[in-house]
């Protein structure tokens, strides 16, 4: 009787198989080298087309977003750097960023999205950074441009 109310999974050519879950198909993508879950709008039917469909091409397009990316990063982590005088001893972290390019080796992509926000469809990216290990970032991206990175995500 429990498999009557549990929806089958749904496998994608390219992205292989996603299986729903609170509300949300949950899949995996491999971004920046490192495999992350992958969760989708849609409905019991199936993932949401459009969403699919943008999830195929997040891997190739994030080449063109990374510099948008390195560049929120990288003054996302200002208030954070050694030499600034806002930051309590306990945050201070040695973490030094000459300049946006090197906020990479201090980033780990931790989930893609992609759902309605403010009813646009939006890609968003979660990063966990060293120098805030509070929270995860999200970039969001609307219309194949960085809209904002987000200090406070939660992984959905």
């Amino acid at each position: 009787m429990a498999g009557l109310f549990r929806t089958d999974p749904f496998t994608d050519a390219e992205l292989g198989e996603f299986r729903r879950s609170r509300g949300r198909w949950r899949g995996k993508i491999s971004i920046q080298g490192v495999e992350v879950p992958l969760v989708l709008a849609g409905t019991r039917a199936g993932p949401d087309s459009e969403s699919l469909e943008l999830a195929r091409t997040v891997t190739s397009d994030l080449f063109g977003w990374e510099r948008a990316i390195e560049e929120a990063l990288f003054e996302h982590h200002e208030p954070y750097a050694p030499d600034s005088s806002e930051v309590s001893e306990s945050q201070h972290l040695d973490i030094r960023l000459e300049d946006p390019a090197d906020a990479w080796r201090h980033t780990q992509p931790e989930f893609v999205a992609i759902t309605l926000l403010e009813g646009r469809l939006t890609i968003e990216i979660g990063y966990h950074v060293a120098w805030d290990e509070e929270h995860t970032l999200g970039a969001r991206i609307q219309g194949g441009e960085l809209t904002e990175l987000s200090g406070s995500v939660l992984s959905p």
